[in-house]
């Protein structure tokens, strides 16, 4: 390591202003701060000093998600052997099947299960680092300011929200939309109001619904059709869904979807990660929580003849739709999220409703927590103005 920090000091005058490539400064930066701690630091006495920096916070985001990514190859590549054993390899071979034709596709060997879930993960999340990494390395240097560790955090988000069938040109054009429209047109990291990942993945399911919804995208397969037990749900009911899907099953994540949401077990691991190191509000998780099992329980109580979904009791929601995901993940951005303690109740709250609401009265969207996310993250701002100016009120009243 002494040899690379000696090759980087070495270098560095070109990159700095009166270089030759002082253009590529962020680059540079990049590469130096991705290895080694920043070496622009505050030494006097007058700053407010913290371990936590933006390079931390971002470095806990992705160690939370790594039991997500452990599943998402694994239950990828046994939902795609699964089918394998039940359908064959079928009329057309593609690279990923001749090669787990030589290694065998058996849903009993775990080996094989997340080899093949791996050859679906790895090429979305290459697509998603190189594409999205080179408009933000292409903003940093037209603005002259460094390349943000955010992108860390939005590419693996990304690549875990997406169904394993999702052709790459998608990808690309996903994770473009979200990094340029979704956050490097309002100033970059901290100045966007929407989640990055969640923009791109709103705009792929609007702009290509067939590839990211329906019964034969989450499911590596070609020709083979596996709905979501989500999507059972919709169509007919619990008892369609317990007839297909255990809820320990649910749980655990070996069920159809998304590649990295399936996993609720997965989620919550990342979830107690998140609050134990204070990277993740512990009041927006709850909240949203709560407002699921609040509005899940209304709607168990008011009832229906006609809209199964109204039966759908808390706990099922919990584990289907990317629920725990969303919970944990996307509505925990500090950035999109509310920053008061009591607008983050509300935040959180809100985000819960929203989702069995989107679920329930119009199932045409089942996978209500993407939508939901959005929606409040418009009114995060309003309503820490509104928690603000209800303590600037009550603090008023004391001196009258």
């Amino acid at each position: 390591m002494a040899s690379t920090r000696q090759f980087l000091d070495s270098i560095k005058p070109h990159f700095v202003e009166g270089g030759r490539l002082q253009k590529l400064y962020p680059i540079y930066e990049m590469v130096d701060t991705f290895i080694y701690t920043p070496g622009d630091v505050t030494h006097g006495t007058v700053h407010v000093r913290d371990i936590i920096d933006l390079k931390r916070t971002m470095t806990y985001v992705v160690v939370a998600t790594v039991f997500c990514v452990l599943m998402a190859c694994y239950n990828t590549g046994y939902q795609a052997n699964l089918a394998m054993s039940e359908a064959g390899l079928g009329s057309v071979e593609n690279w990923r099947r001749i090669i787990m034709d030589s290694l065998g596709y058996s849903t009993l060997n775990p080996l094989s299960n997340f080899i093949h879930g791996l050859l679906y993960f790895l090429p979305v999340y290459i697509v998603t680092l190189a594409v999205g990494g080179i408009w933000e390395v292409l903003f940093a240097v037209v603005r002259k300011h460094d390349v943000n560790e955010g992108f860390l955090v939005t590419s693996m988000l990304y690549a875990l929200i997406l169904p394993p069938t999702i052709p790459l040109w998608q990808v690309a054009l996903g994770i473009s939309f979200g990094v340029v429209i979704g956050k490097e047109v309002f100033g970059g990291t901290g100045k966007n109001f929407l989640n990055p990942a969640l923009t791109g993945r709103a705009f792929l399911y609007f702009a290509y619904p067939a590839y990211m919804s329906g019964d034969s995208v989450w499911v590596a397969m070609d020709g083979y059709s596996g709905a979501t037990p989500l999507g059972v749900a919709a169509a007919g009911g619990m008892d369609a869904v317990n007839q297909g899907f255990s809820w320990f099953q649910s749980f655990l994540g070996f069920i159809p979807g998304s590649m990295g949401e399936t996993s609720t077990l997965a989620c919550l691991i990342g979830a107690a990660f998140l609050m134990l190191t204070k990277v993740g509000s512990y009041r927006i998780i709850f909240g949203v929580f709560l407002g699921m099992f609040f509005t899940s329980t209304l709607f168990n109580v008011i009832g229906s003849d006609t809209n199964p979904m109204f039966g759908m009791p808390w706990h099922w929601h919990l584990v289907l739709g990317g629920f725990a995901f969303g919970m944990t993940y996307m509505a925990t951005d500090p950035v999109s999220a509310s920053q008061t303690n009591p607008g983050r109740w509300i935040y959180g709250f809100l985000i819960g409703v929203m989702t069995v609401l989107i679920r329930v009265v119009n199932p045409a969207y089942p996978e209500g927590i993407m939508l939901a996310i959005l929606f409040v993250n418009i009114f995060a701002q309003l309503i820490d103005y509104a928690v603000i100016q209800v303590n600037i009120r009550r603090r008023a009243k004391r001196y009258v």
